[in-house]
């Protein structure tokens, strides 16, 4: 049996200790741990995005990252993002249908923003190429983030 050791992770602004496995991925101690269950099991190898998360300002899939790596770096999940542009902007260009992948999709936008205020068409297709919906077309969640860019280009 592996012992279980006590780590910090400052998650949405709030540090938070948790005894985990060192083996323990960040996604299973954000669900199951800290009741966080924005960050969703998909595909569990880093290849759909709906567990993505910001972590130090970088977007990462937390179910291929270990929870240790994320000490001493500021987590973000989509319940930090509450009313966030980003996330108003889907709700008004239903850019989701059953919602499971929403959440890393916000968090990957939300990251590109922080990123590039005004990023180019090209940039937004690239970042949105790292996840996955199965559900419903690309189109709505373009709209919902274009609509989030010229806004703030108007600003």
């Amino acid at each position: 049996m592996t012992e279980k050791i006590a780590i910090p992770l400052n998650v949405n602004g709030e540090i938070r200790e948790v005894v985990i496995r060192p083996a323990d991925t960040l996604l299973d101690v954000l669900r199951n741990e800290l009741s966080l269950t924005g960050a969703k099991p998909g595909c569990l190898n880093g290849d759909c995005g709906a567990c993505s998360v910001i972590v130090g300002g970088t977007v990462y899939k937390s179910c291929i990252m270990l929870a240790v790596e994320a000490i001493d770096s500021k987590i973000t999940t989509i319940e930090g993002l509450k009313n966030s542009p980003i996330q108003e902007a889907f709700i008004k260009h239903f850019a989701f249908q059953c919602g499971y992948c929403t959440p890393g999709f916000i968090i990957n936008i939300q990251a590109l923003l922080e990123k590039h205020s005004n990023p180019t068409y090209e940039t937004i297709k690239e970042w949105l190429s790292s996840n996955i919906c199965r559900c419903t077309s690309y189109e709505e969640i373009e709209g919902a983030v274009f609509s989030v860019v010229e806004k703030s280009s108007d600003e």
